[in-house]
């Protein structure tokens, strides 16, 4: 019986694409490289902000010039960013009936994201999700993140609730391997930042309204 739900942030509850977008061609802007196109930033986006960065250099400059780089960037991208952070981006549709449902339902709710603390906490209150929230783990919450499991296993740790009564629900390969590795079943939501083909095998709920559905059914999701 599912007892808590866990949810990705980016590409499932909120599409953070163009706030991250803005910060990086402003970043780059600073680094008099050219931009980037939304869509190759999107592409980017899912081992966190580290990653994004390195993946964005690399667009522009060779390997060397990136790790020469890296440092600053960061630094100019993390200014940016808490300046752009939910200013473009916007929420998918279903999220707040879905959560609210599942609240309704007696479940326990936890976000488990690879994006800093600092910058999850304004942009989840600024769509006033935290609210809807028992528990939030992100990207510094730990020492290591999705796909690695620990992120995860600190959420359930935080609710009370043991792995095997938890769902995640997220859009990309790394939340599968994370829930799996955590000993719970994953659902895709079809939209987000995932390659397609990654999750092509996986289970696939359209919002997180319909998964709320299901739940209440009693319909459980297979590990």
């Amino acid at each position: 019986m599912t007892r808590a739900v866990l949810v990705d942030l980016d590409g499932t509850l909120i599409d953070t694409a163009p706030d991250l977008a803005a910060a990086i061609n402003a970043m780059l802007a600073d680094l008099e490289c050219a931009a980037l196109e939304i869509a190759q930033v999107r592409s980017f986006i899912g081992e966190g902000v580290a990653m994004l960065v390195r993946r964005s250099l690399g667009a522009r400059m060779s390997a060397s010039e990136v790790e020469a780089k890296l440092a600053p960037a960061l630094a100019h991208f993390e200014r940016h960013y808490a300046s752009a952070n939910g200013r473009y981006s916007s929420l998918y549709p279903g999220v707040v009936e879905g959560l609210r449902a599942m609240r309704g339902l007696g479940l326990k709710i936890g976000c488990v994201t690879n994006k800093p603390l600092r910058f999850a906490e304004p942009l989840l209150a600024h769509f006033a999700l935290l609210e809807l929230l028992d528990a939030l783990v992100a990207g510094d919450s730990t020492a290591a993140k999705k796909p690695d499991p620990a992120p995860v296993l600190e959420t359930c740790r935080r609710l009370g609730v043991p792995p095997q009564s938890c769902v995640l629900i997220g859009d990309s390969a790394h939340d599968a391997h994370a829930a799996r590795a955590a000993g719970m079943p994953f659902v895709a939501v079809p939209y987000g930042y995932g390659a397609k083909e990654e999750l092509q095998h996986e289970q696939v709920i359209a919002s997180l309204a319909r998964a709320a559905e299901s739940l209440a059914a009693g319909r459980s999701y297979p590990g």
